[in-house]
């Protein structure tokens, strides 16, 4: 009997990772097909990062809500839910007539994405003991680094030999495979303490994540203080000089403010609170939650440069692209074989540590070898270091924040730890895209000018290249006239990707000198206890 339970919670334990797979796959496969989508909905770059970001949006401003509902609801019953929500709104982006439909449909994948991530971590926490806890941990974590990278080869084939719409479409049949495996093998689970819900302070996450996120990619759109470009709906227009960037800004920090205060009240008051404050007692949670959001930062936002830069600078289509890039994906899955080598004779948090120090080789590697004649073969070592330094850093930095969290908060820790991560992924895509169209504006104006293009023109040129994302540089190339000032945009367009790249580089070094601070949490194990759970 305990044999055949043994092997439904292993088993079950693969479905997990595959719904892990769903989600991390359609955040990185949409990065290959995004030019492919430029061209066919003619969407600007601004709508480009959108098509990311409102996703990861109301992905990292749900997840602290749906990890405290998946433990007095049922963790399995919230991710079969949110299983099911994110493959009908696949459905609708992989038909998206327009860029607002499709924007729209990945709103609510984001909603699914909410549903799944936290109760995979939390039903681990809660199905698996001591060490076996720790290899579950490095399964998931393995898990997303390898489907970080596979998402692009993946994208890539699809976009080039079907339709970028296969890259929604994929999520489908994925969906229906997660649905009868976790019915099937994943035994419920829930926490004994049944409480209401923190309504106020699930509206003040979402108050703070929201205003915060929409600050920072339209900033170089509507202007970071004054107005640049005037917001309107229909017939109304944003009627202040003041921009609404900064207004958004004050927005998210009152809602954060007011959503410890509120937290901190109900906590005294002896009610539930949303974010368990209690845990960030816990040194190597609160530590590990503040090292996860700087890393996740500087990983995740350059992805979104590369296959554009790759596309409509070097000249890839979208399967070479994603080949390229399978580089990182074996990188990441050879981590994991590392990781399970150094298990019990190095601790955690130095496995971590070597980890981002890989990262922070490969991306800057990268962005050394970044210019507007670039070829494949500099950049596999450097994208496959960085690969085995996401695997290393992602699997074992996830064991470091929950080792110590007792099994009956998962849900709201695996939650938190989620939320920390996509906070950084959220803001590395929003400030490294920011980088790379606000750096790649500014060089080709300066290169533009120096040439003597009248401003007239100029200005023409850098709104088509920037708006495009990069996808108008093909159509300059190819008339005679505009030859040169296709020339300097693949420059100016190089000098972006660079500077996004050396940018995510300082923010994992920054998130390395974080994990400085992990050293007595990480080393701390009671696996005593953890067994008597």
């Amino acid at each position: 009997m305990n044999d055949t339970k043994d092997r439904r919670r292993w088993a079950g334990l693969v479905f997990i990772s595959i719904a892990v797979s769903l989600i991390i796959v359609d955040s990185t496969i949409v990065n290959v097909a995004v030019p492919s989508i430029v061209e066919e909905l003619t969407i600007s770059s601004t709508e480009v990062q959108w098509v990311q970001e409102a996703y990861t949006l109301v992905f990292a401003s749900f997840l602290l809500v749906f990890g405290s509902l998946a433990d007095r609801f049922g963790r399995r019953r919230l991710m079969l839910i949110g299983v099911g929500i994110f493959t009908l709104a696949s459905i609708a982006a992989a038909l998206a007539p327009t860029g607002g439909l499709l924007i729209a449909s990945r709103l609510v994948q984001g909603i699914g994405g909410a549903m799944i991530l936290p109760t995979t971590l939390s039903i681990i926490n809660a199905t698996f003991r001591g060490r076996e806890r720790g290899i579950a941990f490095a399964v998931w974590g393995s898990t997303i680094g390898g489907m970080a990278a596979v998402g692009p080869l993946l994208g890539g084939w699809l976009t080039t030999a079907f339709s970028w719409r296969w890259a929604f479409g994929i999520n489908i049949p994925l969906g229906v495979i997660i649905v009868i495996g976790v019915a099937l093998t994943v035994a419920e689970s829930r926490s004994d303490r049944v409480e209401a819900i923190d309504g106020v302070g699930a509206l003040l996450s979402v108050l703070t994540m929201a205003p915060l996120v929409f600050g920072l990619i339209e900033g170089r759109t509507y202007g970071w203080w004054t107005v640049d470009t005037a917001p309107a709906i229909g017939d109304w227009t944003w009627p202040l000089s003041l921009s609404p960037v900064p207004i958004a800004f004050a927005v998210a920090l009152v809602a954060l403010i007011a959503f410890v205060a509120w937290g901190l009240r109900r906590q005294r008051a002896g009610r539930s609170t949303l974010l368990a404050f209690g845990l960030f007692r816990i040194t190597s949670f609160r530590n590990g939650n503040i090292a996860a959001a700087v890393v996740s930062l500087g990983e995740f936002g350059i992805i979104l440069a590369l296959p554009l830069w790759l596309q409509f600078v070097v000249g890839f289509d979208a399967l070479q692209t994603g080949l390229l890039l399978l580089s990182l994906a074996i990188g990441s899955f050879v981590a994991s074989g590392i990781a399970g080598a150094l298990s019990g004779k190095v601790t955690p948090v130095w496995i971590v540590r070597g980890g981002l120090l890989a990262e922070i080789i490969g991306v800057a590697g990268v962005a050394f070898t970044i210019s507007p004649d670039a070829t494949w073969g500099p950049l596999i070592p450097f994208l496959f270091v960085y690969g085995v330094g996401v695997g290393l850093a992602t699997a074992q930095l996830t064991g470091v924040v929950l080792a110590d969290v007792p099994p009956a908060a998962s849900g709201q820790a695996s939650g938190t730890q989620s939320t920390s991560r996509q906070l950084g992924a959220a803001l590395g895509v929003a400030v490294l895209g920011t980088v790379l169209f606000s750096t790649t504006a500014g060089a080709l104006t300066a290169r533009l000018d120096d040439r003597g293009v009248p401003t007239a023109q100029s200005d023409q040129v850098v709104s088509q290249v920037v708006d495009s994302a990069g996808a108008a540089i093909g159509g300059l190339a190819a008339s005679p006239q505009t030859q040169d000032l296709a020339i300097d945009a693949r420059a100016a367009f190089s000098d972006g990707t660079r500077a996004a790249a050396f940018t995510a580089a300082a923010f994992l070094t920054l998130g390395l000198a974080s994990t400085l601070t992990l050293g007595a949490g990480a080393r701390r194990r009671e696996p005593e206890k953890e067994t008597a759970a």
